[in-house]
């Protein structure tokens, strides 16, 4: 039973090499080294911010060429996150901004036919004279009195509600003296955290009523050159739940006035007077344009309905326990009864090349869901202009359901049209009210929608909604690889929920950018992240991962194969410094040189031919199929290091000049000598991109092998106990046989894998290998293809042997056959707009 025991135990020494323990390291430093590849990439590089991508973890690099699914918010990442204000309706009129002067669309009420009726800007209203001698409008004093008051009211709400702030070195040159509109675009800048903020009380300076300036208790508003100073009573701030912001303020007069600004969503319904209906039409009129719309509306408080406010909100502030739900409930309490005094929309134009990149993306076989915060018109507008809806796409709504029933039933409808029609492109929009109905109790008859449809958009979009999507598709049967982009604090839970998170380094802060794993300066650099660097990364470490186990298969299964010729004695096949150094210095850096360094195929050509990417899609090169085949290749070529030895000595022992005979320390050597230069060779051989490290480290491996072998065994070491390669490997190298046994032991185990990887290019290419032989055309190696064009001497028995039998030796040919036989090129449209490429090549 002892021995038993001591035997197992000096097995599982002996075999524990068989569990690659340098791979964790080798994969480690994989990931960690090839990670500033992103970060040097000028491509990826920003100059206009003179930003660079960055890396904030490097062990999901493989993962950018294994996405499916791609989140992604429209403002700021689709959008330049750069407002404009365009128009705006106050109390049912509607008015466009020209040139700092409001002008109304559309003939007014008393206007006559045809004529054009410009309203000029509040700054040049000084006096009711000026505006009845400029203008066209047919009213009498008392309205435009009315009309003055309307307008000033409006902006005055643009210029108080708001959290901006102003540069301290810009607001003395403004001063209490006699105010001149020119002077304030230049001479006021403003900071907000929102964009949309910033461009709305920017346009209210532009018109007449500008923001000086704020402390802890006053805002200062300088309006047609009179300064008014406003008592800021409370903020109440904006929250996703609520989507509105509210500010109580005390007006020069000591009235007390509540400002509120939000969607119309959440505005509208708490409105008790105004022209409702009339701006709802504006809005959606706004939202069908592509704009960003806010509505604005106003309360004013007597004395005693201002106290119980006050209290409610002083109460709910210094609450110490449940805090937010009384503050929610006190907000609730104070933001009613409001008066609509109208709406605006202010213009977020596109990215760069954004359309370009989401076609690229779905060319590659990645389905883009857009998920916003915006209205359900303003983001299917956006969409269609940005490439993710199309003209010819069939779109599909989901919106405005009030109940379960309701909704599931819709979901049928829908299900049974996407059956019914197998030709038309689908697009999806959903609303956050029918997806909140569709997640609790319809998850997969919503899911089985979603997943026919080639867009889906969803708006009205709360950021928890953002992150169940997400989760929701992650957890689905087919486990799908998600990616999430965004730039704001508000799309943190999604980018975290998804697999892999890219944050925007936009205009919204750096939340997004710190929580994300990878970050990015604008939405088109995606295309080059995952078409390019996601390619790349998942070929280096899907044949880092399967050549380690080959290597380590061809190294301890001789060993396996020995112990039937020695009793199972434990007896070592190699020397105990050779088994160490295995897979520490003889084969370990051409591994990781090529795990850094291989593109198997240039990088013009994988962003030009998105389809490229579905060649590595669900996990291909990690099959059990490609396992298998790695695993058989390591077991064929231990096989033929061990009987390939065995036979060469078991025949003839006497293979030196003087007689003396080969032990096992000699057959032990020979085997791990074939062994060290068969798989560095076999490693050669997978290497597409040839640099002088390749040259170095691969050559250099098998030299740096043998002059340590030479000094090892050459040499009397004294701190060593035992020296039992003392000499040997000089009398190795001292025979012809065993130099011509190492040449044809290579050249067998190699033979065949060249051979299956010739026929297999030829027989059965795929995309990825015909894409290689396009690139290369006329110029191709007789050693990359074994497949000789007209104008090549050095192999041209091959070439016409391989042409009787596979006659696919003609480049035209093989541009035939690119279309003929991938459907994934049929309907190819190469995004050449992406990156400059030599027009020959395209």
């Amino acid at each position: 039973i002892l021995r038993f025991i001591s035997d197992f135990l000096a097995f599982l020494v002996l075999y524990n090499f068989i569990i690659p323990i340098s791979l964790y390291v080798t994969v480690e430093m994989q990931k960690f080294l090839g990670s500033f590849f992103i970060g040097w990439d000028l491509d990826l590089y920003h100059e206009e911010s003179d930003q660079k991508a960055q890396v904030n973890t490097s062990d999901l690099n493989e993962e950018l060429g294994q996405v499916e699914y791609v989140f992604t918010d429209k403002t700021g990442t689709l959008t330049e996150n750069e407002m404009q204000f365009r128009e705006c309706s106050i109390n049912g009129m509607k008015y466009q901004e020209i040139n700092g002067r409001l002008v109304p669309e559309g003939p007014t009420p008393d206007s006559s036919e045809g004529n054009l009726t410009y309203l000029s800007s509040l700054s040049h209203l000084n006096n009711l004279s000026h505006l009845t001698s400029s203008s066209s409008f047919r009213t009498s004093p008392e309205n435009e009195t009315e009309l003055i008051k309307e307008h000033d009211l409006f902006f005055k709400a643009v210029s108080l509600c708001h959290t901006v702030q102003i540069s301290n070195a810009h607001t003395d040159c403004v001063g209490d003296g006699p105010w001149q509109s020119n002077l304030t675009p230049s001479s006021l800048e403003y900071y907000a955290s929102s964009p949309d903020e910033k461009a709305l009380v920017e346009a209210a300076a532009r018109i007449g009523i500008v923001f000086i300036g704020n402390s802890e208790e006053t805002m200062e508003v300088k309006i047609l050159g009179k300064l008014e100073r406003y008592k800021l009573l409370h903020i109440l701030e904006f929250d996703s739940d609520r989507r509105r912001m509210s500010v109580i303020v005390q007006a020069p007069s000591g009235e007390k006035f509540l400002f509120a600004k939000g969607a119309e969503s959440s505005i509208l319904p708490k409105c008790i007077g105004g022209e409702i209906e009339k701006t709802r039409i504006h809005v959606d009129e706004f939202a069908l344009k592509g704009l960003r719309t806010l509505c604005i509306a106003y309360r004013q408080f007597t004395s005693k309905e201002y106290e119980a406010v006050d209290r409610r909100l002083f109460e709910a502030r210094t609450a110490l326990q449940q805090r937010e739900e009384k503050l929610a409930d006190a907000f609730q309490f104070v933001e009613k009864d409001l008066i609509l005094l109208g709406a605006t929309a202010v213009e977020d134009r596109l990215q760069d090349k954004v359309r370009e990149t989401i076609e690229a993306l779905r060319m590659a076989g990645i389905k883009v869901w857009v998920l916003t915060g915006d209205k359900h018109e303003t983001a299917v507008s956006v969409s269609l202009s940005c490439g993710h809806f199309h003209r010819t796409m069939n779109i599909l709504e989901l919106i405005n359901q009030k109940s379960d029933s309701e909704c599931a039933e819709q979901l049928r409808q829908l299900a049974r049209r996407i059956t019914e029609d197998h030709v038309i492109q689908h697009g999806l929009v959903v609303d956050g009210t029918s997806l909140s109905l569709a997640l609790r109790e319809h998850e997969k008859l919503f899911m089985e929608v979603c997943r026919n449809c080639s867009a889906v958009l969803c708006c009205r979009m709360a950021p928890l909604q953002k992150a169940k999507v997400i989760r929701l598709i992650k957890i689905s049967p087919e486990k799908p690889i998600t990616l999430a982009v965004g730039d704001g604090a508000n799309d943190v839970s999604m980018i975290q929920e998804a697999h892999v998170g890219i944050g925007i380094m936009g205009k919204e802060g750096r939340q997004a950018a710190r929580n994300s794993d990878y970050a990015i300066a604008r939405f088109k650099f995606l295309s080059k992240l995952l078409l390019v660097h996601g390619h790349f990364y998942y070929i280096r470490i899907a044949t880092l991962v399967q050549y380690f186990f080959y290597k380590n298969v061809c190294f301890i299964t001789p060993q396996f194969l020995y112990q039937f010729y020695c009793l199972f004695s434990q007896q070592t096949l190699y020397d105990s410094v050779y088994l160490t150094l295995y897979n520490i210095c003889f084969t370990s850096l051409p591994i990781l040189i090529y795990s850094l360094l291989e593109q198997h195929i240039d990088p013009h050509v994988l962003q030009n031919k998105p389809a490229l990417y579905r060649d590595i899609s669900k996990n291909r090169l990690l099959s059990i199929k490609t396992f298998l085949y790695w695993t058989i290749l390591g077991f064929s070529h231990a096989f033929i290091f061990f009987f390939g030895s065995y036979f060469l000595i078991g025949k003839d022992v006497s293979l030196l000049g003087n007689g003396q005979m080969f032990g096992n320390w000699t057959f032990g050597t020979l085997v791990f000598t074939v062994m060290v230069i068969t798989v560095t060779v076999k490693m050669a051989l997978e290497t597409h991109f040839w640099t002088w490290i390749n040259h170095l480290v691969t050559w250099g491996s098998i030299i740096f092998y043998f002059i340590f072998s030479l000094f090892y065994g050459g040499i009397l070491w004294p701190f060593l106990s035992s020296q039992n390669m003392y000499f040997v490997f000089i009398q190795l190298l001292s025979s012809g046989s065993a130099w011509f046994a190492i040449i044809l032991m290579v050249v067998t185990c190699l033979l065949l894998d060249i051979m299956k990887k010739v026929f297999d290019r030829h027989l059965y290419p795929t995309s990825t290998e015909k894409a290689q032989l396009t690139e290369t055309n006329a110029g191709i190696k007789c050693l990359d293809s074994m497949c000789c064009f007209p104008g090549e001497t050095a192999c041209t028995s091959v070439g016409r042997m391989l042409e009787r039998v596979i006659g696919r030796c003609s480049p035209t040919h093989i541009s035939r056959s690119w279309s003929a036989s991938d459907p994934f090129y049929t309907n190819d449209r190469s995004i050449l707009t992406l990156s400059t490429m030599d027009s020959s090549t395209c």
